[in-house]
């Protein structure tokens, strides 16, 4: 079948928007309409070059949609069924897999980086006949696409779409970097950086944690209101003024964690000197491959401090994204107040320079309807 998709063919260069074939679901894979998919700092990574990965590729994994057929041997969706899609399929079976951590699955990783189905395959060809790869086994920023059945969570048909785009990558993330990884008690004095789609949903979940204080952190003023409304304690522009003594005049000595979402070596400095003796630095920004970082390594010991990357919020996505669900029901997660934006495919570019420029408050989806 004939599908649109935003292709990524040359790092440092524009999505170019193209009609692509589309060959049917093969065994323990669906068809998927999309409905919406959130434009995230990771698909600008991705576009910069800053993430190792295939190309030519269809980009986007934050999506939802509805399905429209079933391969063989499915048995986790049906046609009709309301879907969030997740870039990351367990394979059950690696080490990882098998200690319950299918979040960093190394099974399926090679495909991941490779652009591939679970077989090792694409489905998608171009005009000319030639292979164009998945991105992140969703290939978000397409009308449609096949996924593998793993890679697909039902949500119930009267959940909003719109807001179920968010439960692939920054609602998951971010809260289960706060309750899976670092565990954040009440009481816990906690700051994040970067309030981008991650960062808030980080942020809410500490105060539904019962964290106190509460301290945002962001490059952009504007972001003020929005930390507020989500809960913040406190809010500081690390664009005018040193977020460090201020966050050590806060609490007294430094924060029990701190949350990194951005992905940025200066922002991880300035979160590393934001916590104190005991402290933890939480990062689940991704940062470029090519930077790194100057901490200093011997206040590690002194100061029993940790720094613990994190990937998709180490949840398991068919047990975490429906609890999540449930708590957007009660308006918990205030993804109302998240997204501030919708755009055409078309308008993808555009949509990318907002976001070098800064410019993007709260969560931008890609409206396919």
């Amino acid at each position: 079948m004939k599908i649109k998709a935003a292709v990524l063919r040359e790092p440092k260069k524009p999505y170019t928007i193209e009609e692509l074939e589309l060959a049917p679901p093969k065994q323990g894979e669906a068809l998927v309409r999309y409905a919406y998919t959130g434009y995230c700092h990771s698909d600008l990574h991705l576009q910069l070059g800053e993430i190792p990965i295939a190309l030519p590729l269809v980009a986007g994994h934050e999506c939802s949609g509805i399905v429209e057929e079933v391969g063989p041997g499915v048995t986790r969706v049906k046609k009709g069924d309301h879907v969030v899609g997740t870039w990351m399929v367990p394979c059950g079976e690696c080490p990882a897999c098998r200690r319950g951590m299918g979040n960093i699955c190394s099974g399926s990783f090679k495909y991941f980086l490779a652009g591939m189905m679970l077989d090792g395959t694409s489905r998608l060809k171009d005009k000319n006949g030639k292979e164009v790869l998945h991105g992140n086994f969703v290939s978000g920023f397409s009308d449609y696409s096949v996924v593998p059945e793993g890679g697909l969570i039902p949500l119930p048909k009267d959940f909003p779409l719109e807001w179920a785009c968010l439960m692939g990558c920054c609602v998951p993330t971010g809260w289960g970097t706060v309750t899976n990884t670092a565990n954040v008690q009440p009481g816990d004095s906690v700051a994040v950086y970067g309030l981008g789609g991650v960062g808030l949903n980080v942020l809410r979940a500490c105060v539904l944690r019962h964290a106190n204080p509460v301290i945002a952190v962001d490059l952009e003023a504007s972001k003020e209101s929005l930390a507020k409304e989500f809960g913040a304690t406190h809010f500081i522009c690390n664009s005018k003024e040193d977020p460090v003594p201020k966050i050590q005049e806060i609490t007294g000595g430094g924060v029990q964690y701190a949350f990194e979402a951005i992905g940025d070596p200066g922002a991880i400095i300035q979160a590393w000197w934001s916590t104190g003796i005991g402290g933890r630095v939480i990062v689940p920004g991704i940062t470029p491959f090519e930077q790194t970082t100057n901490l200093p390594l011997g206040l590690l010991p002194l100061h029993q401090k940790a720094i613990m990357g994190n990937l998709y919020g180490s949840i398991s996505t068919h047990i975490d994204i429906p609890r999540y669900a449930d708590m957007v029901t009660k308006n918990d997660l205030k993804l109302d107040k998240l997204v501030t934006k919708k755009f055409k495919l078309e308008e993808i570019n555009d949509v990318a320079d907002a976001m070098v420029k800064r410019q993007i408050r709260g969560r931008w989806v890609c409206a396919w309807d």
